[in-house]
């Protein structure tokens, strides 16, 4: 195990923040994984699931066993971290830019198409390397001129060219769940069984340049980008990753990381990077539904917000999820029951009791897709 620490520019005299990175296996070595945490510095439960990840990382690697090359990053937002008011972390936006840390990563197919088709051959691998040194040296060009930009840069010069990337999240009160692109469903199919996820949200491009699909998205926007020009170069999918959402942000604890670290391990055992005895993978808890088909709830009326389902329950259409209560009205209090508009699971709920008119209240995978635009939230 290496670890390093990645300086990020100095935003102020007397200040410097650093990103660290903790590489096990040889560099050179595939399959390639890049995992991090807390890149939305309020949610947790991705940090201690680290912390049990690396010890299990280290054994492994102790022992011989790692066949790949992983780099764990634990805590992927040193500035967000930095940020409290009121005693209250704000780890979501950044406070000069009001810009959230998960989105506005650059365009990567764009940044590379210039150069790229002269150098491709009729070998996909040797395609997919050629990218990957094409994205290297943009990276490498890159000169950011604030923290946030330097920050950016820096989890991409990690990740860059990761075969597998999982980027570790948390919903406000929610079940596990994540995101992904639709190229990328079929290589993480086997972590959606091992986690035991109750929620898989697909798109093709949910808009807001995440992380996540800054590093997916590159490699079939470039092949859509190839077929268009007439170009019959083969591009393998080079990257697939995920938002995955651990729960909600009070679920840490090491009951819960320890587990979910036994099945990213296993998962990297099913991905080839660590050996390991062949596993039989469990069901799949759920069936994939279109991002685009996710309902997020909100309350056209002000007041406090009692819940009448839970992250996990199946709604039907029509189904209460939550009552807002005026507890000033005249005469009686007023209720407002906010139901469900689609059928699906209420996979994530918000964590405030009180809510202003317009506030929103949940999200329901449903299995249609209705939603145009950009799919996620702020």
């Amino acid at each position: 195990m290496i670890r390093t620490e990645h300086a990020l520019l100095s935003p102020s005299l007397g200040s410097c923040k650093q990103v660290v990175s903790f590489t096990f296996g040889d560099p050179q070595a595939r399959p390639k994984i890049y995992i991090q945490a807390s890149l939305h510095a309020e949610e947790l439960p991705g940090m201690l699931v680290a912390h049990h990840l690396r010890s299990a990382l280290e054994s492994a690697e102790a022992a011989g066993r790692l066949k790949g090359h992983v780099v764990l990053v634990p805590a992927a937002n040193p500035i967000g971290l930095n940020q409290r008011l009121d005693h209250k972390p704000m780890g979501r936006f950044e406070l000069d830019t009001g810009e959230n840390f998960n989105r506005h990563y650059p365009d990567l197919a764009e940044a590379v198409w210039a150069e790229l088709p002269p150098l491709l051959v009729d070998d996909g691998a040797r395609n997919v390397a050629t990218v990957r040194t094409l994205t290297s040296r943009w990276l490498q060009a890159w000169q950011p001129d604030t923290e946030l930009q330097s920050l950016r840069r820096q989890l991409l010069l990690l990740a860059h060219d990761a075969d597998l990337v999982l980027d570790l999240h948390c919903d406000w009160e929610a079940v596990l769940h994540l995101y992904a692109e639709e190229a990328c469903w079929p290589p993480l199919e086997p972590l959606a069984r091992l986690l035991g996820v109750q929620a898989v949200l697909l798109a093709r491009n949910s808009g807001g340049g995440p992380f996540d699909e800054c590093l997916s998205g590159q490699w079939w926007q470039l092949a859509e980008r190839l077929a268009a020009a007439g170009l019959k170069h083969p591009l393998p999918q080079g990257c697939a990753s995920t938002t995955i959402e651990l729960r909600g942000e009070a679920d840490v604890d090491h009951t819960h990381a320890r587990d979910d670290a036994a099945a990213l391990m296993a998962f990297l055992v099913h991905a080839g990077a660590v050996d390991g005895p062949p596993l039989s993978l469990p069901a799949l808890p759920c069936q994939p539904t279109p991002l685009a088909g996710s309902e997020t709830l909100h309350t056209p009326v002000p007041g406090v917000v009692a819940y009448r389902a839970r992250p996990g329950d199946r709604l039907a259409v029509g189904d209460p999820v939550a009552d807002v209560i005026d507890p000033t009205a005249a005469g009686a209090s007023r209720v407002h029951t906010v139901c469900a508009g689609v059928a699906g699971v209420l996979y994530a709920r918000v964590s405030g009791r009180y809510a202003v008119a317009g506030s929103e209240l949940g999200k329901i995978a449903g299995e249609h897709a209705f939603r145009t635009g950009p799919l996620l939230g702020a």
